[in-house]
């Protein structure tokens, strides 16, 4: 008997916390219904690509679609006022990170895009501006020009291999963070690690791959029967060791004088007393920076490739320019930026079509608020759907589906400022004070290896059997961890002009010259 009464008040509890719930319910956002309890903890993960399915939401639901993960409330932002207001116009409430527990371990709480809004955030954001703030890209100018004619060359010369090429682009993160040489191979240790640093994190971060996300009571267990906890600080204290030792070789070379050419790191190290950051915090916002500009500058560089496949009149106005500003005797160069407004619409029309992260990355409440008769509690995720604003007709027109670079351009050919609000012309960089601070780097080094590739050769698609151009599927996409990357195609790649190959291998040579002269200075 005692057993039945235990039950059936078991059963009146959960009951009695349900309705409740469902009472509460009312005041927040509409979304898709879940089982009792758990919510739609199990229906998210299983979504592939589900930055579509959560933009189709929004014609069921709203703007703003609900969602109850085990008791967790998300909150998906589809449209462009609602981003605005809630993440720009609030952004002093809806600035945070989600828990991230496994994360957060694996990276010492030290990794600046996913820690909380506090003081240590606040020291990196400040140091990170400082460095790559707009008026000090020009520091930088140099290394990105290298590493265009690096890769184009690379491209040029073995077109079957191009994602390589491109992948190797971490080597331009190496050489931004950290002053060393080009990387000349995608092989390279320094890439290799990155890389498995990279799928760490991210493999951290994605839904449903640690039970203790989901059930955050979990982290209170005992560190002997945690498993996960025993392995993240390992990785931790293998991340620590490989940051920290690169940038300790960085100051000691600033703090005894030695000439250094501009890099993250000198920024870092000799604005250290101003920014208050501790060693291993300026080692892991470098490593950060690194991590970061790795995977999203290489990601957008195979949808570029992609578009020009795909379209090739885009490719043409963009050479037709090249020739009208550059002319064919010399290569693209940072004095021609304010000249090639058609090359910047493709960069910026790249980044809007396929966004890197079409996700962003989540943002976390850290106060109770209303919007529009919702009610948004503390410690909500918010997750702001960047393919979905990128291609959001009420923004973008009718044709928002459409490669169109010319969208961002006025009457008279020229740069439009912004496009209905936002500055960049599409919302890759993300929203508020999380707003991307390398956004400028990335802008120019996009731009000139754009350019360089653009005015070197004419890309397209291979031919079949029948002589047929074979061309990847407009619609075609892959995941990797939470980036969306076009499937692997074929190309080819021919020197556009006379001479086009000639100008570009002698560029290549004077960048290897280069790279062997401090390579030798170094090890003196």
């Amino acid at each position: 008997m005692t057993f039945i009464v235990s039950v059936l008040l078991c059963f009146l509890t959960l009951y009695v916390f349900w309705t409740t719930r469902m009472r509460m319910y009312s005041r927040y956002p509409p979304g898709p219904w879940g089982i009792p309890l758990l919510g739609n903890v199990f229906q998210l993960p299983t979504l592939r690509k589900p930055w579509h399915t959560l933009a189709k939401w929004k014609t069921a639901y709203g703007p703003i679609v609900y969602l109850n993960m085990a008791g967790q409330p998300m909150i998906i932002l589809n449209t462009k006022k609602v981003v605005e207001d809630l993440l720009d116009r609030r952004t002093t409430k809806y600035s945070d990170r989600p828990s991230f527990v496994v994360g957060r371990i694996m990276t010492g709480n030290m990794n600046f895009a996913l820690i909380s809004t506090g003081e240590r955030w606040r020291k990196m954001r400040r140091a990170s501006d400082n460095a790559l703030g707009l008026k000090n890209t020009v520091n930088y100018h140099g290394v990105q020009r290298n590493e265009a004619v690096f890769s184009t060359h690379s491209i040029l010369s073995d077109p079957d291999n191009w994602r390589s090429h491109v992948d190797r682009r971490g080597g331009l993160a190496l050489s931004l963070v950290y002053d060393l040489p080009l990387i000349q191979s995608v092989e390279d240790p320094s890439i290799q690690w990155m890389n498995h640093h990279n799928g760490k994190i991210v493999a951290s971060m994605m839904p449903g791959a640690h039970l203790v996300e989901v059930l955050p009571f979990l982290q209170h267990l005992p560190r002997s029967i945690s498993k996960w906890r025993r392995a993240a600080e390992e990785s931790f204290e293998e991340f620590s060791a490989y940051f920290e030792r690169k940038f300790q070789n960085i100051k000691k070379q600033v703090a005894t004088g030695q000439e250094q050419r501009p890099s993250f790191c000198v920024s870092l190290a000799e604005n250290q007393e101003i920014s208050k950051l501790s060693d291993q915090e300026c080692s892991w916002l470098a490593g950060v920076l690194y991590s970061a500009a790795q995977e999203t500058t290489a990601t957008t560089m195979m949808w570029f490739m992609f578009s020009m496949i795909l379209f090739p009149r885009a490719q043409t106005r963009a050479q037709e320019e090249l020739d009208k500003v550059v002319g064919r005797s010399r290569l693209p160069s940072f004095a021609d930026l304010k000249h090639l407004p058609y090359i910047h619409a493709i960069v910026k029309e790249i980044l809007r079509w396929r966004t890197p992260l079409p996700l962003g990355v989540p943002h976390v409440t850290n106060e109770d608020d209303y919007y529009d008769g919702y009610y948004i509690p503390k410690g909500t995720i918010c997750i702001p759907n960047a393919w979905s604003l990128n291609h959001d007709p009420d923004i973008y027109g009718p044709d928002a589906e459409e490669f169109r670079p010319e969208r961002h351009l006025d009457e008279n050919g020229q740069l439009k400022d912004g496009l209905l609000g936002s500055s960049e012309g599409h919302y890759t960089y993300g929203f508020g004070q999380r707003i991307c601070s390398g956004r400028h780097f990335a802008n120019n080094s996009l731009f000139i290896l754009v350019a360089t590739i653009l005015w070197t050769m004419r890309l397209e698609g291979v031919k079949d059997s029948d002589g047929n151009v074979v061309v990847p599927v407009i619609n075609a996409e892959e995941e990797h961890g939470i980036l969306s990357r076009p499937p692997l195609f074929a190309i080819t790649a021919t020197p556009r002009f006379r001479d086009a190959d000639t100008f570009i291998r002698e560029a290549r040579d004077e960048v290897v010259e280069e790279n062997l002269a401090r390579l030798n200075t170094s090890s003196n």
